[in-house]
Formats: C-alpha cells, structure tokens, sequence
C-alpha cells in the first residue's frame, strides 16, 4: 500500500470519524481479512480464520441477539478447559467482565473478521434466527401480529352479521337492499372523498415540505451516520447485477454505508448471479434460513439483526434511487424530534409509458407518494409506508418489534403500528424510480396481496379500537379506517356499483324500482358519479406534478382501471379467507426498457415549485 493511499485514507477518516481500516476496506486498497490480521497482531490477540467451521461451546442463557448487539461468539473449550471467545473489536474491560459472567471463567479471547464473524452466527444460530424473524413480534405481543386471522370477538361479530343479513334476506330483502345499497355507495364515496381531501391537502404543502438545497450542500461527511441498506431479493437473478450498479449510485461515503442483501436459502441462482456481478466491498450478502413464512418482511428481520447502523433504508432489486435520498433522511431525523421513526420517499416508474398499464401505475403512484402522503403528514395523520425507500431510525424499528412476516402488506402496517404507537411517519422530497409492472396477470397478482394486506391490518389494529383512540388518538384512528379499511371496501364496492349504473341504462326503470326505490339508485349513481370524478381528477394531478403531461387525459380511464382493483380485491378476500398468510410473488425485469433509457433527464422529475 502506498503512502499516498494511507495519506488519503487518513485524510477522509479524520474528515468523517471514521477508522482508517473501515476506510481503506471501502475503497478497495484492503480486505477485510487482511485488516482483522493487522489490528490481530496490533491487539496482541490470534487471529481465527474460520470461525463459521469452529465447534460450538454451549453457553447457557445466551442468545443470539446478545452475540450480534455485543460482538462475541463462544467457539470451543481447550483440553485445559479454558473456553474460546472470539470478538470483532478490540475488547473493552467491560466486555471481558461481561463474557467472563457468561462463560464462568476467564476466557482465551481470539479475533475473527467481522463478517466471517457473522457467517459463523448465521450457520450457529440459523435455527434461532429463523424463529426470531417469524415469531418475534407474535412473541412479544399477538394482538398486533397478522398470523392470527381473526380474534374471537371478531368471529362471534362475523356470525352475528352473517345471520342477521341472512335473516334481513328472509324477513325484509327489499330494506336489505336498500341498507347494502346505502352501505356500498357510502363506503365509495368516503373512500374516495378522503384520498381527494388528503391529496389537495398535499399540494399546499409541497414548499414546505422541499429540503433546503442549502442544508444538503452543507453537510459533511463528519455529520454523516452509518447507514444500512436492506435488499430482500428472491429468484431475481435477471436483474441483481443492475441491483449492485443502481446502489452504487448513492451519494454516501462507502465506508459509512453498508448494504445487506438477503438471499433465501433455496435461491441459489440469484446469489450466484449476484456474487458473479463482483460487488464493491461495503455489499454483503446474507442468507435467511429456509423456513415459513417465507416471506419479504421475514427477510427483513434477519437483516435487522444484522444491521450496524444508526439509520436503516429497505431497497427493492429494481429500484434506483435518486443519488441524495440518503443525505435527505438523515437530515429530516436530525431536524425532527425522537417520535419521527420513519420517513418515506416517494415511488415512481421510469417505464411510465411502455402500455396503458404502466401509464395508470404511474398516475396512481404519482398522486399517491406526491399528494396524498405529504397531506397525510401535514394533518400529522397515519401514513401506510410504501414497500420500498422506508428510512427508519434502527432504535425505533427495533422498538416497534421489526416487520410482521404474517402480514403481506408488511409496510403499510408498520406505518400504522407506528401511528398506534405514538411515534410519527414523515416523508422526504426525493425519489426512488421502479419498473411498472407491464403484464396485467402480474398486476392482478401484486395488487390481490397488497389489498390482503390491507384488510389484515385493518383487522389487525381493531382488535382493541378503544386502545387505538386512547395511543393514536381520534384523528389516527379515523384516518386509519378511512385510508387502510376504507381502501379495500371501495374496490369491493366498484362492481355493484358498476353494474346499478349498467342497469340504469339497460333495464325499465320501473322494473329496477321494485329492488331500488328512486332516491337510493340516484344516490348510487351520485356516489359512483362524484367519487369516479374526484380520482380521475386527483390521477391528473399527479402527471402535471411529474411533468408528465402526456398522462394527464390517460386520468379519464381510471374507472376502467379501478375494475383491474376489483378482480385483485375479490381475489384478495378469497386469500383472506383460504391462504391469509400466501405471499405472492411480484415478477420483475420484464419490462423491456432499462432505468436510464427509459427515465431521460427531466421526465418524471417533480418540477420546482409545482
């Protein structure tokens, strides 16, 4: 190694707080191995080479987040009986005391790499892990885990309502119609009316929600924490390698930033591809032990185990952030109080134009991630997170109990236990650009899961309402059931109300009067006529915010669009009820355009000021 490398290595180090070995190791001029041996010799303490292959001394009592939290692993007991201990760092007098209360005797202390480390807690532990990753938040507190369908109470109400409609069906089906007419057309409208409401909400708060272009020039390296990036990828082998060249992207020192990509354990194909794309030193990967749920949200507790930094952001394969979205997390935590827990960048499509599908993707995010949340945030009301580009604070996350791997739309409950929990969800002014999803089979097959998840959290967080009002607080809650329970029910309710509006035109009105007196099929087709009326308008605020202004009369076919919602929604209550916790996978890479040719400059960028 060169003296000039050392001197520039030092010279970042001293800038940003940094050790020079964790420098050196992120730009290249050392590997890690290399740098355990130097600070071995350094220390005065033997270097172990392969603590993954050592056998297991039994300590009682420890567990598997004390060995990552703490940096030690018990080995093996030597022929004089005394146990070997290997550590990650430099051991502290405390930390000697600690080990020494856990083994009961004064132990023969051996340094491993970091990661080799953490390879050997991953084969020791991997049973442990598992278990932790799925049932944790179950463990810890069941009312708030998916993995239980329906509480008792919720069953006997469910009875109950099932009779008494059966009963109405009997005694009076004329005024059972006439109630499930009123009930559809309220549950459309209220649906509809509070998306609208949020997203003008939105656009008066779009100036203060921008960061200042001055606060981000102004921060150093120094000011700068350790940041985790997530990756849960599964048989994504076709596109892992753009995964590695759009994080790469990401302006934030390498030495500070430390990307963890979690691999499933039957996925071979995509680790192979994703080791063959010869990623920089800072990209790990782990592999998440086999096992059910085998779900996205179980991945992402394995890696929150792992994680090291202060401040932790989940990616997907596709995604490509913009270059800063890091740098602006950081600085609305810092300018936020300790309830912040999380903050959202928005999500949009760099295939907006491909087909009619991708076009109404695109619209429907662009209002979503553009208005509608920011007007969330402005009224300080629950906001369901996106599935990608969450920054949380690990401190907070971890207090939240991780992700529920039961629960299939496992951002959006997160969002809303945080609210339940009275901590607060932000969003930042940056975005991440995503492939739309091209093929309509694909769409239905994202969206039946993402509306599943919807119910679950809804039934998830009304199982003790009152506890909600007493935490969230009335506005929370109301929020909750109108934007996560109201959500679902307005896709429920789009095909009765697509077909009172069909008969209208095709069937004698007197006829139709026998099953609908006047006042309530006019009141149908108002709540079906105004509720189409406000999304439509809501969708074409969205593509003039992007820029997009060739979307923007695509807006006029989003009733057409919402009958797609409506098989997924249909779909979803049958899964509900069948396979509640059955994750179904999104296929990517089957657009036919790359990020950056189909994202030219300025297109889909939010104009300044809009």
């Amino acid at each position: 190694m060169t003296t000039a490398t050392l001197d520039a290595a030092q010279e970042v180090a001293a800038g940003s707080g940094a050790r020079i070995g964790e420098v050196l190791v992120a730009i290249g001029a050392l590997d890690s191995v290399s740098l355990t041996r130097a600070l071995a010799d350094l220390w005065g303490l033997p270097y172990v080479a392969a603590t993954r292959t050592a056998a297991a001394l039994d300590v009682p009592g420890l567990d598997v987040g004390t060995v990552l939290a703490e940096g030690w692993l018990p080995l093996e007991q030597r022929a004089d009986g005394v146990p070997v201990v290997a550590v990650t760092d430099e051991p502290t007098p405390e930390l000697r005391a600690r080990i020494t209360a856990a083994v009961g005797q004064d132990p023969f202390l051996v340094l491993a790499d970091r990661w080799e480390f953490q390879q050997a807690v991953l084969d020791r532990y991997g049973a442990e892990l598992r278990e932790r990753a799925s049932l944790g938040l179950w463990g810890r507190s069941p009312a708030q885990s998916a993995r239980t369908v329906l509480v008792p109470w919720q069953r006997v109400a469910l009875v109950v309502l099932a009779l008494a409609s059966v009963t109405a069906a009997v005694l009076a089906p004329a005024a059972l119609v006439v109630g499930l007419s009123l009930l559809v057309g309220l549950s459309f409208l209220l649906g509809t009316g509070f998306k609208f409401w949020s997203s003008l909400r939105g656009a008066r708060m779009e100036h203060v929600l921008r960061t200042p272009p001055a606060a981000l020039a102004a921060l150093t390296d120094h000011e700068l924490p350790r940041y985790t990036v997530l990756v849960p990828v599964y048989r994504e082998a076709n596109i892992v390698a753009q995964l590695i060249g759009n994080l790469g992207a990401l302006d934030y020192p390498t030495h500070l930033l430390e990307v963890i990509v979690l691999v499933e354990e039957d996925d071979l194909e995509t680790r192979a591809a994703a080791e063959a794309a010869s990623p920089p030193p800072h990209f790990r990967f782990v592999t998440v032990p086999a096992g059910q749920p085998q779900t996205k949200p179980k991945a992402c507790n394995v890696g929150l185990e792992f994680a090291t930094g202060e401040y932790l952001v989940i990616f997907d394969a596709e995604d490509r952030p913009e270059p800063d979205q890091l740098k602006k997390a950081v600085l609305a935590f810092r300018d936020a109080g300790d309830d912040l827990v999380c903050v959202q960048a928005a999500l949009n499509y760099f295939n907006a134009e491909e087909n009619a599908l991708t076009r109404m993707f695109t619209l429907e995010y662009s209002f979503w991630f553009d208005y509608m949340l920011p007007g969330l945030e402005a009224n300080r009301f629950a906001i369901p997170l996106g599935g990608t580009s969450n920054h949380f604070r690990v401190g907070g996350l971890r207090r939240l109990g991780g992700w529920d791997p039961f629960n299939v739309t496992e951002d959006a409950d997160l969002g809303i236990r945080a609210a339940a929990e009275g901590l607060r969800v932000g969003v930042i002014d940056s975005t991440t650009f995503e492939e739309a999803n091209t093929s309509y089979p694909n769409f239905v097959r994202q969206r039946s899961r993402w509306i599943k998840g919807y119910m679950q959290t809804t039934l998830v967080h009304l199982r003790d309402p009152l506890r909600l009002l007493r935490v969230a607080g009335p506005r929370q809650a109301l929020s909750f059931l109108f934007l996560v329970g109201g959500t679902p029910a307005t896709f429920l309710a789009v095909p009765p109300l697509y077909a009172v509006f069909v008969a209208s035109l095709l069937v004698d009105p007197a006829a139709l009067a026998a099953l609908f007196p006047g006042w309530v099929l006019w009141l149908s087709l108002a709540n079906l006529g105004v509720g189409s009326a406000l999304m439509i308008y809501v969708s074409m605020m969205g593509a003039f915010k992007r820029r997009r202004y060739r979307l923007v009369l695509w807006g006029l076919a989003n009733p057409v669009y919402w009958l797609l919602h409506a098989v997924a929604a249909y779909k979803a209550l049958w899964q509900l009820v069948t396979r509640p916790h059955y994750w179904e996978k999104t296929a990517h890479g089957l657009t036919g355009l790359t990020g950056t040719a189909a994202h030219p400059a300025g297109d889909g960028v939010p104009a300044p000021g809009a």
